[in-house]
């Protein structure tokens, strides 16, 4: 257990090497702030979110039980969600692009950073999940007022 926890919070640490396989915009705004957007941002899209992870809560919850005095995140979420038409045409083309399936968008703040809000997605292969890769590219930028 304690090293699934350790290998999903480096997944979503940026400043780690792992870092490659996210894509990352910093702002300035609030976590909450960002939350909004984003939340707006996957409506507009018309998609429907599927669940929310409070990643975060759930590390600061267990850290004490796990032994561990390292608090990884001020604040950190992760967004569900998935898109019918667009799913169907990349699993279409390879049906083991199911693996992708929730698509998934994270927010942060770290306790070093408190003013810094990161929000993020992995990286997709290249070939037709280049196509839901500018979908949550669109998706992040609206949420943080870039697009």
């Amino acid at each position: 257990m304690t090293r699934l926890l350790a290998a999903f919070a480096l997944a979503l640490l940026p400043q780690l090497a792992q870092a490659q396989d996210a894509v990352t915009y910093e702002t300035d705004q609030s976590f909450d702030d960002v939350i909004f957007g984003l939340e707006s941002a996957i409506l507009d899209a018309g998609l429907v979110i599927d669940s929310v992870s409070h990643t975060g809560e759930m590390l600061e919850r267990t850290r004490a039980d796990l032994g561990s005095d390292v608090v990884l995140f001020s604040e950190a979420d992760v967004y569900s969600f998935c898109s019918a038409a667009l799913s169907r045409k990349v699993m279409e083309a390879d049906p083991m692009n199911i693996r992708f399936c929730p698509y998934d968008i994270f927010v942060l703040v770290r306790p070093d950073a408190p003013d810094t809000t990161v929000i993020g997605f992995n990286r997709y292969p290249d070939g037709p999940m280049q196509e839901v890769q500018t979908l949550l590219d669109g998706i992040a930028r609206a949420a943080i007022g870039l697009e």
